[in-house]
């Protein structure tokens, strides 16, 4: 598994302190993300996944913790939208450029916008995908905010 990816060299060029982490990934897990968190051991609140909706026809980015569920009617409300839905995922990954269970809001083919869940906020770390399946990136969550010029707000349902 290669360490470098779209993602991790977004970061590198944007000067953003990171370390890189690896672990198993399971294509059969119900949920990728809470996978990811078992499997490096980490609190789910800790380990964010990366979900592309689309929000009045618009495509968005939106990152939070593992263990929480969007509130579409939030998310819309967030990005300044009237609705918004899940983008199918042959439409996520030519939109970003990863595959599903390794979409990184960092480095996707062209910039959209980015929603970040507030309570990510709270943790001096966190861990988002890297670009690649079984690949994470840790970093401080501001960093992440900063880097990605994202919204922040509650999201979650």
């Amino acid at each position: 598994m290669s360490k470098i990816t779209p993602a991790t060299r977004a970061l590198e060029a944007a000067g953003i302190a990171f370390t890189v982490h690896t672990y198993d990934y399971d294509p059969d897990a119900e949920s990728i993300g809470l996978q990811a968190a078992s499997a490096l051991g980490e609190d789910p609140a800790r380990v964010l996944k990366t979900l592309m909706a689309l929000v009045d026809g618009k495509p968005v980015c939106v990152i939070v913790p593992s263990d929480r569920e969007v509130s579409m009617k939030k998310l819309a409300a967030a990005a300044s939208g009237k609705s918004a839905q899940m983008m199918k995922p042959l439409e996520a990954e030519r939109v970003t450029g990863f595959k599903v269970g390794g979409i990184s809001p960092f480095g996707q083919r062209k910039p959209v916008r980015t929603v970040i869940e507030q309570s990510a906020l709270v943790h001096d770390q966190v861990y988002i995908n890297g670009g690649q399946r079984g690949l994470q990136v840790r970093l401080k969550p501001d960093d992440a905010r900063v880097v990605l010029k994202a919204v922040v707000a509650d999201v979650v349902a």
